[in-house]
């Protein structure tokens, strides 16, 4: 399909994907169960982090962490004792286990107290039209007080060619305001524009059949093809795509 078909086709399935419904299976959810900005914000990222794998099991484990957080997960974080640390012990999702989930706690308190919190670092530290530097540098300030060095998988680094589909997933959920209440639209001092789109098996092999993306793996440098791709059909809000994408690969088994 020529380019305008192609716009044509995938913002029907944004409207169709980008509606509330969406957030009944999807690990958005999690977020969803606040109203204060801090809670959002900080469920959505250890939300976020976990998501990969099987879909309920990724809601099921970020309930958890929900509850071990005695679902106010912002005051937890910047009130905790050491012996609060012990009732995360026993947590595991795949390969972030407990150790993991302490450290989180421990480097998501020092973002908040030092460096303004989350929202604060990332549009510090973005560029006009690419969060990427704000990740790589997110995760410099996040392991620069004392930390398993394990731990530190758990947050990708786009400068290392990393996709960092999770992060871009958390900052979709942030900064999109989409008027459909799935996406927050909370942080205002970044724009939808500076997004990139949460690439992974589904979308990526998605954008391959659609002519959006030639790079066989879904690292970086895929990426920013996808991008360039995604801001030439709407510059001002490209990772809206990403209901399409991944709608069109999960729920429709699309191949073209």
């Amino acid at each position: 399909m020529n380019k305008q078909d192609l716009k044509e086709f995938l913002d029907a399935k944004v409207i169709t994907y980008n509606h509330p419904r969406f957030i009944e299976s999807d690990p958005i959810q999690i977020p969803h169960q606040f109203s204060k900005k801090e809670d959002i914000e900080i469920a959505g990222f250890l939300t976020a982090t976990i998501s990969w794998g099987n879909r309920k099991s990724i809601i099921t484990n970020a309930n958890k962490m929900m509850n071990m957080l005695e679902h106010s997960p912002y005051d937890f974080i910047m009130h905790h004792e050491s012996t609060d640390l012990e009732k995360l012990q026993g947590f595991v999702h795949r390969t972030f286990n407990e150790d993991d989930f302490i450290q989180f706690v421990k480097s998501l308190k020092h973002i908040y107290k030092e460096h303004g919190g989350l929202e604060a670092v990332f549009s510090q530290h973005s560029e006009a039209f690419s969060t990427q530097n704000a990740i790589h540098k997110f995760k410099k300030l996040f392991f620069e007080i004392d930390h398993m060095p394990r731990t530190q998988k758990h947050v990708s680094d786009p400068l290392k060619n990393s996709a960092a589909k999770r992060i871009n997933m958390f900052l979709r959920w942030m900064v999109r305001n989409d008027n459909n209440g799935v996406d927050f639209g909370i942080w205002q001092t970044l724009t939808p524009a500076q997004l990139s789109c949460p690439l992974d098996v589904h979308s990526g092999n998605v954008a391959r059949s659609l002519g959006l993306l030639k790079r066989t793996q879904n690292d970086a440098k895929a990426l920013t093809e996808l991008d360039n791709n995604l801001r030439s059909l709407d510059k001002d809000d490209p990772v809206k795509y990403d209901f399409a994408l991944f709608g069109l690969g999960v729920f429709e088994n699309f191949s073209k």
